[in-house]
C-alpha cells in the first residue's frame, strides 16, 4: 500500500509555491514600463506619476546639456516637448545628438520633468536610404597607407 507525504512536507511546498509565485508577480509588476507619446504622458493625469514609462521623440536641437553619465534634454514629438533628466550608470549613447531619436525610459516627476534611468537613441540619417547616385557610406573616403618599409 503506498503511504501518504506528510502534511508538513505539503505544507512546506505550498507555501514555497506561494512565496515564488509572489516574487515573480511584483517583480514583473514594478519592472514594467508603459509606451506612451509625449501628447498621451500629458493626458494620463496622475497615474504618470506612479508608473515606469517609456517616452520616445525627436531632440531638440541645442538642448543638450551633460554633465558626467547625466544629461538634460528636450524631446519633440509632434509639436509638444518634453524635459528629460537622465541619471544614468552609463553615458548617453554616442548617437545621442541633436535631432537624433531617443526612448528614455523612467518615471514622470510631479516637477513636470521626466526622470530617465535609461536612454537609447539613433542617428537618423544613418538608417536613411542613399540617395540614388551617391556612394555608400565609406567608400571614397579612405586614404591608402603606404606599405611598411
Amino acid at each position: 500500500m503506498r503511504e501518504r507525504p506528510p502534511t508538513k512536507i505539503l505544507a512546506a511546498a505550498v507555501i514555497i509555491l506561494a512565496t515564488v509565485s509572489w516574487l515573480a508577480y511584483t517583480g514583473v509588476r514594478d519592472t514594467k514600463s508603459y509606451y506612451v507619446t509625449i501628447t498621451e504622458l500629458n493626458a494620463m493625469g496622475s497615474k504618470a506619476y506612479s508608473r515606469n514609462l517609456r517616452v520616445a521623440g525627436n531632440v531638440a536641437p541645442g538642448s543638450i546639456q551633460r554633465v558626467g553619465t547625466s544629461a538634460r534634454f528636450t524631446l519633440l514629438e509632434q509639436g509638444h516637448t518634453l524635459q528629460v533628466n537622465y541619471q544614468g550608470a552609463e553615458p548617453p549613447p554616442d548617437t545621442f545628438k541633436d535631432d537624433a531619436q531617443a526612448l528614455a525610459v523612467g518615471t514622470y516627476g510631479r516637477d513636470g520633468v521626466f526622470h530617465a534611468t535609461q536612454l537609447q537613441a539613433k542617428c537618423a540619417s544613418k538608417y536613411a536610404p542613399a540617395k540614388p547616385g551617391a556612394a555608400p557610406a565609406g567608400v571614397g573616403n579612405t586614404a591608402m597607407l603606404a606599405p611598411p618599409q
